[in-house]
């Protein structure tokens, strides 16, 4: 009875609102119930973690020495991968690039599942130890919240997927507090389209979200930092060194994670291969304990100058009492945190790169600012470059440099380091792209081709339908028709143009009446004559499964302006006309486009 209340309850405030509000102030009301919605959802899932840090702190209060801690890990993974496998019974990995897939393929629609389902087996995995981050799952999250509102108030396509990025935007921001870095986030790497119709609400959405986590989690950000010097014009090569190092660091990340996402799915037993991936993650934690969980606490005991507990309770705390080998551990850590990150989603943990790429930026900036200063025994301001670092690194992974640099500098309080993360940024960029062309979350889809790009033109080429304007007019002939025959059909047809069948509709050629119209009038020949004589084989077909972008190319080479369409075996089913192509392409990018 409570549910059909609700539902009913829900029922009348869509139609209340469909009814006296034009669509754009929808948009609009939508766009702060979804702020707040998403906001929650991060909420929810902070302090998801922490009850389950917590509970597990006071169940093993020895941690810190207790070996049978280290079984964890394995544990969240085993527990996630239940959850998954057994309640959810769908794909949740890789939360970012299941958006962008919906974007892409599904006008924007995510299953109502995603509302919670992300929550909860992220929570259980990065509670539980796992080496990855809450973030990409909140921002699934906070994406099918606004894509099944879209969908409950029966909104179009695009609508939909501005509720979607309003969705992201607004839990991205509650999670960092950095409402311009999650408006950027949706251009940069969800590809909205930069209009004037959705800056408003994604404006409303961030906001919201960002006022919503000040009430509930307080005005305490991710990380304390006090940055206590500016920028030096002397540092520039450094910045520059630091960027180009992230970068070459972000291409080690990309290919080695996915170098062992494809061994992991060779092993077919989902549990064996939580359990290895497991070990291998505990064995990892066992050597470098900063592995464990987020990872978002050891960045701040970097960023605040702890940097003799980095190795504490790890086997080589005492060898990096030595400068050299500490030296030597930090790149440790930056090389395998890829390895602890990969077989965690690999095995089965539900989890995200953001606080991963993240810690190896502060780690790869700590590392090159530590050598330089032991080198050259200059004044390095530590915390400015971990904090470069952190921009430099994620801008490589995720192709996002504005991303990276505004969410840096609203994590460190202001733009006073704005510089050296638009240096940073700029040269991981470029020393990534020759590499790599997709991020880690568009190199998915692209490899299967799903990829919507800004390039209105080519996602119009992948997306655009053609099949529903292919001309069945065209008249047919049988092949083995004669001559007489054939002038019976030019008699009642004003096309010049025939098809040629065989007995099992296959095609066999093409009739065009210029090419034989000095025999057509020919009465002797009416009889002696047949059709196979006089068709042509054309020198293109198009095939009803080609793609857009095959149909306008075959065009483009040919020359025509009409081609037959036919199934893999020669089935015929019509003609295709360019100019009909070209209007339904052109129409398809208007839409698109549309403010």
């Amino acid at each position: 009875m409570t549910k059909r209340r609700i539902l009913y309850g829900l029922a009348q405030m869509r139609r209340f609102i469909l009814k006296h509000f034009s669509s754009r102030a929808t948009i609009l009301i939508l766009s702060v119930f979804i702020g707040i919605l998403g906001a929650a959802a991060a909420v929810i899932i902070k302090n998801l973690v922490h009850f389950t840090t917590a509970a597990l702190g006071r169940a093993f209060p020895d941690a810190e020495i207790n070996y049978f801690y280290l079984i964890l890990p394995t544990l969240g993974i085993l527990l996630t991968l239940w959850f998954v496998r057994r309640v959810i019974k769908d794909n949740l990995s890789h939360g970012v690039s299941i958006v962008l897939k919906a974007i892409c393929k599904s006008d924007g629609k995510l299953r109502f599942h995603n509302t919670f389902s992300s929550m909860i087996s992220s929570a259980i995995t990065v509670g539980f130890g796992g080496s990855v981050g809450l973030e990409a799952p909140i921002v699934l999250t906070g994406s099918a919240i606004g894509s099944n509102m879209g969908k409950f108030f029966h909104l179009n396509a695009k609508q939909t997927t501005l509720l979607l990025a309003c969705g992201s935007a607004a839990a991205m921001a509650a999670v960092f507090k950095a409402p311009i870095a999650a408006i950027v986030f949706t251009f940069e790497v969800l590809m909205l389209d930069l209009t004037g119709s959705a800056i408003l609400p994604l404006l409303l959405s961030a906001a919201t979200g960002t006022v919503m986590s000040l009430l509930f989690l307080g005005r305490d950000v991710m990380f304390t930092v006090n940055v206590t010097q500016g920028f030096f014009l002397s540092n520039i090569p450094l910045y520059v060194i630091l960027g180009l190092l992230t970068g070459l660091i972000s291409v080690y990340f990309l290919r080695v994670s996915r170098w062992i996402e494809k061994h992991m799915r060779l092993i077919r037993k989902p549990y064996l291969k939580a359990v290895i991936g497991g070990v291998v993650l505990c064995g990892l934690i066992y050597l470098f304990p900063v592995f464990y969980g987020e990872g978002y606490d050891s960045i701040n005991t970097l960023i605040n100058g702890g940097y003799e507990t980095i190795f504490h309770n790890s086997p080589l705390w005492e060898p990096c009492a030595n400068r050299w080998i500490f030296f030597l551990g930090i790149a440790g850590i930056i090389l395998f945190k890829v390895f602890a990150t990969t077989f965690t989603t690999a095995s089965g943990g539900i989890g995200g790169v953001f606080a991963p790429t993240l810690f190896i930026g502060a780690y790869t900036g700590f590392f090159v600012a530590a050598v330089t200063h032991h080198i050259l025994g200059a004044d390095i301001p530590y915390t400015n470059f971990i904090l470069a670092g952190m921009a430099g690194v994620m801008t490589g992974v995720m192709q996002a440099p504005m991303t990276a640099m505004f969410l840096i500098a609203e994590l460190s309080g202001g733009y006073t380091l704005l510089i050296p993360l638009m240096i940073t940024a700029a040269c991981s960029y470029i020393s990534v792209y020759p590499f790599e062309k997709y991020s880690v979350y568009t190199h998915p889809l692209a490899e299967k081709g799903n990829l919507k790009t800004h390039n209105k033109d080519k996602f119009a080429l992948r997306k655009l339908q053609w099949n529903d304007i292919i001309d069945h007019d065209i008249i047919t002939v049988p092949v083995h028709s004669s001559l007489r025959t054939y002038t019976d059909y030019i008699a009642h047809c004003k096309r010049n143009l025939f098809v040629v069948i065989d007995d099992n509709n296959l095609f066999s050629g093409l009739l065009v009446m210029d090419d034989h119209r000095d025999i057509i009038f020919r009465q002797e020949l009416y009889d002696l004559v047949h059709v196979e004589d006089l068709m042509i084989e054309p020198e293109e077909f198009i095939y009803e499964d080609d793609s857009a972008a095959i149909v306008l190319e075959k065009f483009n080479r040919t020359g025509n302006f009409n081609m037959p369409v036919i199934t893999r075996d020669r089935m015929y089913l019509g003609f295709l006309s360019k100019a009909r192509f070209l209007a339904r392409y052109q129409k398809f990018v208007a839409a698109e486009s549309e403010d």
